[in-house]
């Protein structure tokens, strides 16, 4: 019987976020793609902001940014450390705080606004998290506007092997359990931390590309490229396995 042969993922290359930039009043975001250089090998992701972390002073007034409109493609947004608050014309309204999702499906259009939380909002705090947009099939971008408030309590957790860590399957599935985000095209989203000293490896399907952004900590792919905070690496399509070792404490974000 034939085996078939594990082939570990290349890298395309180590990315820096962009200069801090505001967004409305209440999102100071470092942007690390569209890139000309990493819209195809990053595919359907088309943006990725990440904001904070950042300390805002209390105030009456909600920072953020008011309504404004998308199209054809979906927006996810992760809050590691504060709360939001977010409207829309489809009459959809949520709260998310640390460890929660909310993935809007902006698809034929849709107006919204994303502001911080009132009672956050009044008392300070840090603001830590990442937006997402994901592009919509083409089929696709004409459907009804949707919208998932996916509550931290919903996300399964994979502990990891030998006390490496664990896995937070937000979207796709990994080892048998399935994340709660609904989506058009079948992606992987996961929030992963790993010990100091520890190793894991996932499996991807062939084909499929696979980016790593580092939130915490500093990690090395497949024993070759290391990264530290705010840094995305890029694996290419070809190949199917990645091993992640944290040379510290890290978190990741991964997308595939």
């Amino acid at each position: 019987m034939a085996t078939q042969t594990i082939v570990a993922k290349g890298i395309v290359g180590l990315f820096q976020p962009r200069s801090t930039h505001m967004v409305g009043d209440g999102f100071p975001v470092r942007n690390l793609f569209p890139s000309n250089e990493l819209d195809r090998e990053v595919s359907p992701f088309l943006m990725l902001d990440y904001a904070g972390p950042q300390y805002f002073a209390s105030t009456n007034h909600p920072r953020g940014v008011g309504e404004h409109p998308h199209r054809g493609f979906e927006t996810v947004t992760i809050v590691y450390e504060g709360v939001l608050a977010h409207r829309d014309s489809a009459g959809n309204a949520g709260v998310i705080g640390p460890g929660d999702v909310q993935w809007m499906t902006a698809a034929s259009g849709i107006v919204h606004e994303e502001l911080h939380e009132k009672e956050w909002a009044k008392n300070g705090g840090t603001l830590h998290a990442i937006q997402l947009w994901v592009n919509l099939p083409a089929a696709s971008k004409m459907s009804s506007p949707g919208y998932q408030t996916i509550l931290n309590a919903d996300i399964p957790v994979v502990l990891l092997g030998a006390g490496a860590g664990r896995l937070r399957v937000i979207a796709g599935s990994y080892q048998g359990q399935n994340g709660p985000a609904r989506t058009f095209t079948p992606v992987e989203l996961y929030d992963l931390a790993l010990t100091a000293g520890q190793s894991t490896t996932l499996t991807f399907s062939e084909g499929h590309n696979a980016s790593f952004f580092i939130l915490q900590g500093r990690v090395s792919i497949n024993g070759s490229q290391t990264a530290g905070e705010a840094e995305l690496i890029v694996c290419h399509r070809h190949g199917s396995q990645v091993t992640i070792a944290a040379q510290e404490e890290s978190r990741l974000l991964v997308m595939a």
